[in-house]
């Protein structure tokens, strides 16, 4: 069954208008919403711990700035985008004291709710808007006229008119220009989850060194390996981005779309769909949620040692050697 897609159209723009909103955090999101609600016409204050580098580039960009729990107490609408790992402890320290019957709590993923790290009064309305990009190109695209897609879910509804509330704060931020997509807090999450681990970090990062390590093995140029294994792996994304498999195919040459078929099928086998069950089995089950969580209590150790020791691996070293060349790649600006 296909989605429902909602348009500004469908969005009344003077429901979140008339909020006081506090946005938590000023990071790749929290920027790009603060901006666009505040371009919009909306009522925006942005919450920080003292002494965050981001308090004085937001007060330069002409926002409200104050403490998370001044900037909670203040509002209606309270949009909480930190790290996932950070949402429960602040929550419970600065927010949830703060918090009026009727208040919104409002996420851009689902994580901390779906698994209960934070579980709020039952007096509060609780949604969620996602924008499908990052937060430089919600902000440049708003910029430009046009909209992120985003996706909305209402977890709690005390007043009746969440939903709607949600579709005007996506108005609000340009998701509702570009069309907005109405899912669940637990298929969020869970579908989030699963295109990581499996697919856009896991999946990808490791077949592409895996691919690298094969060649160098065999006895070719590490050099030639990341040209072949990572460096156009972009061209071939950006087909589909823009066009899906069959652009993809249609623009390589015959040679490469025939590889596609002789090969695929022998990598991407009935052993690893088995696992991909088994990643999907452990996000659902709550697996993977209690060893992130517990993860985090140990202070992050798994995770801090493996960004180490991959930073070193070969392909990396190889990597950076190579990009220095490619005088085209320039930063992406968080404020574009």
């Amino acid at each position: 069954m296909a989605a429902t897609i909602y348009y500004e159209k469908d969005a009344n723009p003077e429901l979140i208008k008339g909020k006081k909103i506090a946005v938590i955090g000023y990071g790749s999101q929290g920027h790009a919403h603060a901006l666009n609600l505040r371009d919009s016409g909306c009522d925006v204050r942005v919450g920080l711990y003292k002494g965050s580098r981001s308090w004085e580039k937001a007060e330069e960009q002409g926002l409200k700035v104050m403490t998370v729990a001044e900037a909670a107490k203040e509002a209606d609408v309270v949009m909480i985008l930190l790290p996932d790992e950070k949402q429960p402890a602040i929550y419970e320290s600065e927010i949830e004291p703060n918090l009026a019957p009727g208040n919104t709590l409002a996420f851009a993923h689902g994580f901390a709710i779906h698994f209960h790290q934070i579980i709020p009064p039952q007096d509060v309305n609780v949604m969620m808007i996602a924008p499908k990009g990052p937060g430089h190109i919600v902000r440049r695209i708003y910029k430009s006229g046009s909209g992120v897609p985003d996706l909305i879910a209402v977890e709690q509804d005390c007043a009746g008119d969440t939903k709607a509330l949600a579709l005007s704060y996506a108005w609000g931020i340009g998701g509702a220009r570009a069309g907005v997509i109405e899912t669940s807090f637990r298929e969020e999450t869970e579908t989030d989850l699963f295109g990581e681990q499996a697919v856009l970090c896991g999946g990808v990062t490791h077949l592409i060194e895996a691919g690298f390590n094969t060649l160098v093995e065999a006895g070719y140029q590490p050099e030639m390996a990341y040209f072949e294994c990572c460096h156009e792996l972009k061209m071939i994304v950006d087909l589909i981005y823009e066009g899906g498999f069959t652009n993809m195919r249609n623009s390589i040459s015959n040679t490469a779309e025939y590889g596609d078929y002789y090969a695929g099928d022998r990598l991407i086998d009935d052993h690893v769909k088995v696992e991909l069950k088994g990643i999907i089995t452990d996000i659902q089950s709550g697996k993977f949620a209690k060893d992130w969580i517990l993860e985090n209590k140990a202070n992050q150790v798994t995770l801090k040692t493996e960004r180490s020791i991959r930073a070193k691996a070969p392909i990396e070293t190889t990597g950076a050697q190579l990009r220095s060349m490619f005088s085209w790649i320039n930063k992406e600006d968080d404020e574009a």
